[in-house]
């Protein structure tokens, strides 16, 4: 039986990658960072915090068996692939990528080659989180749904999940029956209840809040609970707080 814990990993404590275009926060092992007591919890594997200039990202490169989601924080990211998608991701919109047998694509700053206008100056801010299917080998796919402002205000709104409970109500479908993202923007005051879960994954991408139990959290700031949840979150002043949450069902064996 596993043991009820809660273990807070600060903003200051994440690997990073700084780069004249790209400035990179991750929780897990990630490129040349590697921790072999860090490289997973729960199913999710990465969880970045990305930064990237205006007219540069991340080149045409490959993925296999992964599930990948995306959530831009501030501005707008361009994606192509080699199914032929693309489309321009920006906050609200939440995205998914499934790699399956093999896809490339890119990630850029560039939304003026797409659309046409003026270039900008403006980063792209976006957390991307990788979780692994629960069948490899599947067709590369695809997914993005615009989620309504209003709607992640009222509390933890479930924007990606391939759990059966959610199947009425996830913006979007993610190959792996034991995972599901939630998000929320929580006014200064506003409270929320964590699900209860094996495993739990809390990320604090703007603001601050406070957990229950724990105290405050800072931008930045992530939680791995591992048997427990239902705390509540609060968020602080002045301008409150947006919070992921990864809840899991299952881990990754052999990692």
């Amino acid at each position: 039986m596993m043991q009820p814990t809660v273990d807070v990993r600060h903003s200051r404590e994440r690997f990073r990658t700084n780069l004249s275009w790209l400035d990179s926060k991750h929780s897990f092992s990630f490129s040349h960072h590697f921790d072999p007591q860090n490289t997973h919890h729960g199913l999710l594997l990465v969880s970045n915090d990305d930064i990237v200039t205006a007219g540069t990202g991340f080149e045409t490169h490959p993925h296999q068996d992964m599930e990948i989601v995306t959530w831009v924080l501030q501005g707008s990211l361009v994606h192509q692939d080699s199914t032929g998608h693309s489309g321009l991701i920006y906050p609200g919109l939440a995205q998914r990528m499934s790699a399956g047998t093999g896809i490339l694509h890119s990630e850029k700053n560039d939304s003026w080659r797409l659309e046409g206008g003026s270039t900008h100056s403006d980063p792209v801010h976006f957390v991307q989180m990788w979780i692994v299917p629960d069948e490899a080998g599947i067709p590369p796919g695809y997914e993005q749904l615009e989620i309504d402002d209003e709607l992640l205000r009222r509390g933890l709104t479930t924007v990606a999940s391939g759990m059966d409970k959610h199947s009425d109500t996830t913006a979007i479908r993610i190959r792996n029956k034991y995972a599901a993202l939630h998000a929320a923007r929580l006014s200064s005051g506003d409270s929320v209840a964590l699900p209860e879960a094996p495993f739990l994954h809390l990320y604090v991408p703007r603001g601050r809040i406070v957990l229950e139990g724990t105290g405050k959290l800072q931008e930045g700031d992530a939680v791995r609970f591992t048997a427990t949840g239902g705390q509540r979150i609060t968020a602080e002043e002045p301008a409150g707080a947006e919070i992921l949450v990864w809840e899991m069902h299952a881990t990754v064996r052999g990692w």
